[in-house]
């Protein structure tokens, strides 16, 4: 019997995506919530505190990156790989693709990596996703909302090939190949070419941004299912990942939501819990942010306080927003890829205001702890 490229493509990313427990991780950016650069001892500090979480319903592992470059530089490895091989933390990798016409700097680094590090890093490495939410900064609602720069479809594609060219005698050769966007960018029938280009799909979806749709946190559930559900549907078969989705702990409301710490815990409870963890890979929004042009917080605050409708909120240990969201949620940011070589550019929410808060050390590890205590109280 003999199987066509496409399919034994599939089959690899069906035993990767089942083969590491389904992953569970959080989502880091290149730099602090003051946009300045982390490095390795940072990153380190941060996978650790993941990995220590006491009471989680999982082992968190795992995390996503949106740039392999580090940042402020032109195309060297970002120091997040030498924290992964010291904490043994696996890796969704991520190459910036809005706003720019190739990808070089980004596999220039990745080949850097590989080289200097070898199979300890490229036996962590469990998915590569080529470009987040392009689709959706070029759609409709993307530039209604201000999301900046995007790609279109065969735009994505043509890079996704050019990374599989550049890698194909390489070891990451053997990794699953995806693109993360928003749902409604998958269900939109102009993007199938990018479907049918990757291995798995990664999907992006906040209920807190579904304004006009009852988005509050009682019917977070129910939003986030159809989303969901919406995605599979269009996906072809194709494994589904979560690389993004949490409820804000502070800041401004949005239309019916609110955002604040007890409904963090009831979205993590009834989306996590319920929906996601260890049945396919997940991760969450976020153990720190940092992105830091949003109003709503989505990191561990230092001084957890229900938030109200005039944007107060308590310090963080780190800062900042989704990186975008669709239905009707603020433009999409980078996440700390402020690498000049990556044709990247932060973008501000409309209305927002760029906050400096304390991220320029170490995670504040009790803070997590205190909090996390509460969420994994199951």
């Amino acid at each position: 019997m003999h199987f066509t490229s496409a399919i034994a493509a599939s089959i690899l990313a069906v035993v990767a995506a089942a083969d590491g427990t389904n992953w569970l991780g959080f989502n880091s950016g290149s730099t602090f919530a003051d946009r300045s650069a982390k490095f390795k001892k940072d990153f380190e500090a941060e996978f650790k505190t993941a990995q220590g979480l006491e009471g989680a319903p999982g082992k968190f592992n795992a995390v996503r990156l949106y740039t392999n470059i580090q940042a402020y530089s032109q195309d060297d490895p970002i120091q997040a790989f030498e924290a992964a091989i010291e904490t043994k933390t696996h890796l969704l990798l991520g190459i910036w693709t809005s706003g720019t016409d190739n990808i070089d700097k980004e596999l220039n680094a990745l080949k850097k990596a590989v080289s200097q590090y070898g199979s300890k890093f490229t036996d962590l490495v469990i998915g590569m996703s080529i470009g987040s939410e392009d689709l959706y900064r070029n759609s409709v609602t993307g530039t209604k909302n201000k999301a900046g720069v995007g790609a279109d479809p065969d735009v994505i594609v043509n890079f996704i090939n050019t990374y599989k060219k550049t890698f194909k005698d390489n070891a990451l050769s053997k990794v699953p190949v995806g693109h993360v966007d928003t749902w409604d960018s998958w269900t939109n029938g102009t993007n199938k070419a990018v479907i049918d280009a990757v291995d798995w799909i990664g999907v992006d979806e906040y209920p807190f941004y579904e304004s006009g749709k009852g988005n509050n946190i009682s019917n977070a559930g129910v939003l986030f299912d159809r989303a969901y559900e919406a995605t599979i549907g269009a996906a072809g078969g194709k494994p589904v990942w979560v690389t993004e989705t949490g409820w804000p702990v502070s800041g401004k409301a949005w239309d019916q939501a609110e955002p604040n710490v007890a409904n963090a815990k009831k979205y993590w409870d009834e989306v996590g819990c319920r929906k996601l963890f260890n049945k396919t890979p997940t991760f969450w929004y976020n153990l720190r942010d940092s992105n830091p042009d949003n109003d709503v917080k989505f990191a561990t605050p230092d001084k957890p306080q229900a938030s109200s409708t005039n944007g107060g909120s308590p310090k963080s240990t780190g800062v900042a927003a989704p990186s975008s969201g669709s239905g009707g949620r603020p433009g999409s940011g980078n996440d700390g890829n402020t690498n000049s070589g990556s044709g990247s550019a932060t973008q501000s929410a409309p209305g927002s205001k760029p906050t400096k808060d304390n991220g320029a050390g170490a995670l504040a590890v009790p803070a997590v702890a205190a909090l996390a205590a509460f969420l994994f109280a199951l």
